[in-house]
């Protein structure tokens, strides 16, 4: 009785850390969760396209039970309950992260978000551990007394879902409590996109395609038949065999309507310079786009350059522009969109700040401030 009950402390224990951890992370960061799971929609297609609407609600549930399971757990309430709630919870994200190491649809799992990246096996064989703490609970919960009496237990339960939704809720309208991504205040962007001399790059296996009498055969870059006239290159074939290194930014573009690339002018300016990230034009809040007047007109003032920077295409831009006259009163301003407006990829867009508009700014290649505009005035 005494062994079971330490196992059962233990797994209980463990279990209830993971869960804690895995749903704050994910509570300070819920937009990352959100576009996570609309990633994972995306690779998938098909019927999964169409739920990308309940992204968000998704999100909002996997985080409020990951952390309600991790607060019960800890607590001691309704340990029965919460390791059959976790049985279920990994009966599903067993297989479905099994699924996902062996087709690969997106990089990293998200399961912890920023904080901790994990591949995707690595994201599975995590989950057959877990499994198993799960599965000895379940054998040895019954040597566990109650803690609390009732109400307590009640709340408990009501006070870590609306911990958990005020967290998320908070953070929504502001930013991350935490940034642990590439672009968070203080980093330089130049030293984080530089490729070491050291570093290994990227391994193909590369295959060639040649054709004689009629007939197809694939060679290598040893034996295909260079100076035999007789053959004929039909096609080549490049299969990524082992990932080399990949610097914590790599996908950093900044590009005028004019295709002009400003990155390094922008990275290299010893004036700060303001970046408003507008990932959708579509999706961005015209309530919120319009403070972008007014902190344009500001920047433009202390003689400091301001760029919109969105991944949304040349149509869309000009729709944004007009909707903005409209909304703000301020035509000259909006007038000459390809003076200030930088594209760059959507998926870098949210990476660097998590608000749709965000402003980032820069000097000298370094992320000196951040800010979500619902929080201006």
């Amino acid at each position: 009785m005494k062994t079971k009950r330490i196992l059962a402390t233990i797994s209980r224990l463990v279990l209830a850390v993971v869960f804690i951890f895995s749903g704050t992370v994910k509570a300070i960061d819920p937009l990352g969760t959100v576009y996570k799971i609309e990633d994972y929609l995306k690779a998938f297609g098909g019927f999964f396209t169409d739920l990308m609407p309940l992204a968000s609600v998704v999100a909002a549930c996997l985080i409020v039970v990951e952390v309600l399971l991790g607060v019960c757990l800890l607590m001691n309430v309704k340990t029965s309950w919460m390791a059959w709630l976790s049985l279920a919870f990994y009966a599903v994200m067993t297989p479905l992260t099994l699924y996902i190491a062996l087709t690969n649809p997106v990089s990293d799992c998200g399961c912890f978000g920023d904080a901790v990246v994990l591949t995707n096996w690595q994201t599975f064989w995590k989950n057959i551990v877990l499994l198993v703490f799960v599965i000895t609970l379940l054998f040895t919960y019954r040597t566990l007394q109650p803690t609390w009496v009732v109400p307590v237990e009640i709340a408990i339960v009501v006070g870590s879902i609306c911990l958990t939704l005020g967290l998320m809720g908070w953070t929504i309208l502001h930013l991350p409590l935490k940034d642990f991504r590439p672009y968070k205040i203080g980093n330089n962007i130049p030293a984080l996109m530089e490729f070491p001399e050291d570093a290994e790059p990227d391994q193909y296996a590369i295959t060639f395609i040649y054709e004689k009498d009629g007939k197809q055969q694939e060679f290598t870059l040893d034996n295909y038949p260079k100076n035999d006239s007789t053959w004929t290159f039909v096609d080549q074939k490049s299969v990524l065999i082992k990932k080399g290194y990949e610097p914590p930014i790599h996908d950093f573009e900044l590009v005028t309507m004019d295709f002009e690339d400003l990155t390094y002018d922008i990275l290299e300016s010893e004036e700060p310079i303001t970046l408003a990230i507008c990932y959708d034009l579509n999706k961005t809040n015209p309530k919120q786009a319009a403070k972008l007047s007014t902190i344009m007109t500001d920047c433009y003032a202390q003689g400091q350059s301001f760029y919109i920077v969105t991944g949304s295409g040349e149509q869309d831009i000009l729709d944004f522009c007009r909707q903005m006259q409209d909304y703000t009163q301020t035509t000259a301003l909006w007038a000459q969109p390809e003076s200030f407006f930088l594209s760059c990829d959507p998926v870098t867009l949210k990476t660097i700040v998590r608000a749709n508009p965000g402003l980032i700014t820069i000097q000298n290649g370094t992320v000196i401030a951040k800010k979500n505009v619902r929080e201006i005035q």
